[in-house]
């Protein structure tokens, strides 16, 4: 059955013996912490202060904020999308462009849809493109940091081949750090969803200062990176 573990605990016992270790024990529960100081930032801050700390962050990271609603989205996407150079475009399969009626504006755009089908073909279009379009599972205000799920419709290769990276970021989305993302995929794997094998946490254009301190933007991968917060979203 996909996703099953079998002789689980046959192994991890036989590599306790190996190891000169008591057998592992069923029923390990995770220990309860007295203190967990990583649960007390940004603890209060409402949905509204997120986006206002995820604003000011994004700042210090050279990534450009917008702030719009269901209404306005669309055109906020085409002026962003004119300010970059336009197409050719890259996006991953997902019924959100057209919940959030953003299919006219990337008809009139050179467009791609990421179709697994395609193959190679996927990763070439993505190389020649100047403009990666996706939207953001879980958005971490503390650091301006957008979480992104891959899977078959949602290539890795949207996010980090194009010159630029446009993230749309539904204001339900956003949580103060990276305790709350990493509670909320726990959650997922507590109830049985399949998580993706690649979860990509992207904070800005690529950047490295690595070289005598000196930061250096677009390195290995977009030079570019913009945010759309959309608030009714």
């Amino acid at each position: 059955m996909n996703g099953t573990i079998h002789n689980e605990g046959t192994f991890l016992n036989n590599v306790a013996k190996n190891l000169g270790r008591a057998p592992i024990m069923e029923g390990i529960s995770v220990p309860v912490w007295k203190h967990a100081p990583q649960k007390e930032v940004l603890k209060h801050a409402k949905p509204n202060d997120l986006i206002e700390v995820l604003e000011e962050q994004c700042k210090r990271i050279n990534t450009q904020f917008h702030l719009t609603d269901s209404k306005q989205v669309m055109q906020c996407l085409k002026q962003v999308i004119e300010e970059l150079g336009n197409g050719p475009l890259i996006i991953p399969k997902d019924d959100r462009f057209s919940a959030y009626k953003l299919e006219d504006i990337l008809k009139e755009k050179d467009v791609h849809v990421w179709d697994h089908q395609a193959g190679k073909e996927n990763i070439e279009k993505a190389e020649s493109a100047n403009i990666g379009i996706t939207f953001s599972e879980i958005t971490l205000a503390e650091s301006a940091t957008v979480v992104l799920f891959s899977d078959k419709d949602h290539g890795r290769s949207i996010s980090f081949l194009p010159s630029c990276h446009v993230s749309i970021i539904p204001k339900s989305t956003i949580v103060p750090r990276m305790t709350q993302a990493a509670a909320a995929i726990r959650s997922k794997v507590t109830r049985g969803e399949i998580v993706p094998s690649c979860i990509n946490f992207i904070t800005g254009p690529s950047n490295s200062a690595d070289i005598e301190m000196d930061l250096v933007v677009g390195v290995h991968g977009p030079i570019k990176a913009v945010y759309i917060i959309v608030e009714d979203k």
